[in-house]
C-alpha cells in the first residue's frame, strides 16, 4: 500500500496508476454506480473523486503512440522528470489510471493506494511562458495618463437616439393604455 497526501490548493500535478485487473472488469472498477459505489475511489482511499476527471487508457488503444507520447500531449508534460521516466512508462501494458489534480475535487486528503491500482509516477504539468519582455508602460501597470476619455460625436447621437426611442416607447404605451380604458 503506498500513502500519499493531496493538497487541495494543488493544481498541475498528475498522478499515474497502472491497473492490474483484466480488460473486462476495468470498466466495472473505475465507473461509479448508480448506487453510488466507486471502487476506484476505495482502492484509492480517496474522500472525494471527480468520474469526469478520472483517464483510463487502455494502452493498446493507443496504437503506434507510445503512453509517454499521450501523456506529453494530453497532459503538457515534459521536463527532465518526466523524459527520465517516459521508457519505464512506456514499457507499461493494460490500462493506466490517469488522474490530474480537479480529479480530487480541490479537497485535501490522504490517499491509501491499494491493489489493483499501483502508484508509477507524478509529474507536474508544465506552466505556459510569456512570450516577449515584460510590459514596462504605465497603461499596462494599470495607471492611465491623460485626461478622462471624452463621449465621441458618434456616441454622442447614439444615446441621443436610445434616449429618443425610449421616449417614444412610453408615448406609445400612454396612449395604449388610455385607450383600452
Amino acid at each position: 500500500m503506498t500513502a500519499m497526501q493531496i493538497n487541495g490548493s494543488e493544481s498541475g500535478v498528475v498522478r499515474l496508476f497502472h491497473l492490474d485487473l483484466p480488460p473486462e472488469a476495468v470498466e466495472r472498477f473505475t465507473t461509479q454506480a448508480g448506487t453510488g459505489e466507486y471502487p476506484l475511489q476505495y482502492a484509492l482511499g480517496a474522500s472525494r473523486l471527480r468520474p469526469a476527471f478520472v483517464d483510463v487508457v487502455a494502452i493498446r488503444d493507443l496504437g503506434n503512440m507510445s503512453l509517454s507520447a499521450y501523456l506529453g500531449e494530453a497532459y503538457q508534460l515534459s521536463g527532465e522528470d518526466f523524459r527520465q521516466m517516459a521508457p519505464r512508462i512506456d514499457a507499461l501494458r493494460g490500462h493506466v489510471v490517469i488522474l490530474p489534480s480537479q480529479a480530487f475535487d480541490h479537497v485535501s486528503q490522504e490517499l491509501s493506494v491499494a491493489s489493483p491500482l499501483r502508484w508509477v509516477a507524478s509529474f507536474q504539468e508544465e506552466t505556459a511562458k510569456p512570450r516577449g519582455p515584460a510590459l514596462r508602460s504605465k497603461s499596462a501597470a494599470g495607471t492611465l495618463s491623460g485626461a478622462p476619455a471624452r463621449a465621441t460625436p458618434g456616441r454622442r447621437r447614439l444615446m441621443l437616439a436610445l434616449i429618443g426611442l425610449a421616449v417614444l416607447v412610453l408615448l406609445v404605451l400612454a396612449a395604449l393604455s388610455r385607450g383600452m380604458s
